[in-house]
């Protein structure tokens, strides 16, 4: 969640190649770790309580970093950021949870709430400014609106969850309770502590991201490893994985569209469509898996991530592809004005 203009994961430089996240493979490889050698019984509670440690360190680190300036800095430009509130925390969400209620031979049924949690999820940090960084987009914009997504995310969030899936018999008053104990609080007192420790965070920002991330491995092993317990491989199978890459595919590709012509419909400048494009097109891992670890009973944190562990890597790849197109038509316009300004 660092508010920091920092290269956006999965690329490596910016001359056009993509490779593959290395993280991601870390990621993937707890989840095969959880298939293979699940936590059990004292096990199982000892990584529990281990992770919900990591959690609450991790949100007092967010609060002693997060800059109030990058949240605050940009309310003058409200019409941006209220577009990109409204697709990540409506658009988003009615799409999920359309996808969800689709038919089971498009929609396996036991995804449906993984589906609908991605859908409530706040904007990534780092990635949205990256990829805005690299677009030539407006970047102060992007910062604010992703910042306060996060921090508004913290609320909306599991009141959404609960909301949506409250039919279902998903989330409980008292799980929506926890998460505000949970990552709020250290998240508050991150915050209140800001102005003694918030340089030395920040300057080890580099260490502290290995917690952030630390924290998220440990997450998905934990999740995984009370779904498999629970036998969630019996009830998912590689068509059903197939059949979520194209959803997430498609919801991906409608939100980054929707934005796009929002953008350009309400007369934004193309430095602004930028910013919008990229924040309100994104799903954090990094606070989602956090909450999923909070929200939902141990049998089913491992699916609820399997949506987002998913969506988090096709976002990466699509918006590396968009961010290049979007720098090399800005570039194509600069050339084209200066041609005719020496003319």
């Amino acid at each position: 969640m660092s508010a920091e203009p920092a290269r956006a994961p999965g690329l490596r430089g910016l001359g056009g190649r993509l490779k593959f996240d290395r993280y991601l493979a870390l990621i993937i490889l707890m989840v095969v770790a959880a298939s293979l050698a699940p936590a059990r019984g004292v096990g199982a509670q000892t990584f529990s309580w281990i992770t919900k440690v990591a959690i609450g360190l991790v949100f007092f680190l967010h609060g002693a970093r997060l800059s109030r300036e990058a949240v605050i800095g940009g309310i003058t430009h409200w019409r941006l950021h209220l577009l990109v509130m409204a697709a990540t925390f409506v658009l988003f969400p009615l799409l999920c949870l359309g996808a969800a209620a689709l038919p089971a031979w498009i929609t396996p049924p036991a995804l449906g709430t993984g589906i609908v949690f991605l859908g409530c999820l706040p904007s990534t940090i780092q990635s949205s400014i990256g990829f805005t960084v690299i677009a030539r987009g407006d970047v102060p914009a992007a910062v604010a609106s992703a910042s306060a997504s996060n921090l508004i995310g913290m609320f909306l969030t599991p009141l959404l969850v609960s909301l949506l899936l409250h039919a279902q018999g998903g989330i409980s008053a008292g799980q929506v309770w926890a998460i505000f104990l949970q990552l709020l609080a250290p998240f508050a007192a991150g915050q209140a502590l800001r102005p003694w420790i918030g340089e030395a965070v920040k300057a080890r920002g580099k260490m502290l991201s290995y917690v952030d991330r630390g924290s998220i491995l440990l997450v998905v092993y934990t999740a995984f490893s009370g779904a498999v317990v629970e036998g969630v491989w019996s009830r998912i199978g590689a068509l059903d994985l197939v059949r979520l890459l194209v959803l997430c595919s498609l919801l991906l590709a409608v939100v980054l569209a929707a934005t796009a012509f929002a953008a350009r419909t309400l007369g934004f400048s193309k430095a602004d469509e930028i910013a919008i494009v990229f924040c309100g097109s994104k799903k954090s891992l990094a606070s989602g898996a956090p909450m999923a670890g909070v929200l939902f009973p141990a049998a089913t944190a491992g699916v609820a991530l399997l949506p987002l562990m998913l969506f988090h890597q096709i976002q990466l790849m699509a918006c590396a592809v968009i961010a290049q197109a979007y720098a090399r038509r800005r570039e194509e316009a600069q050339e084209r004005v200066g041609a005719k300004s020496a003319a």
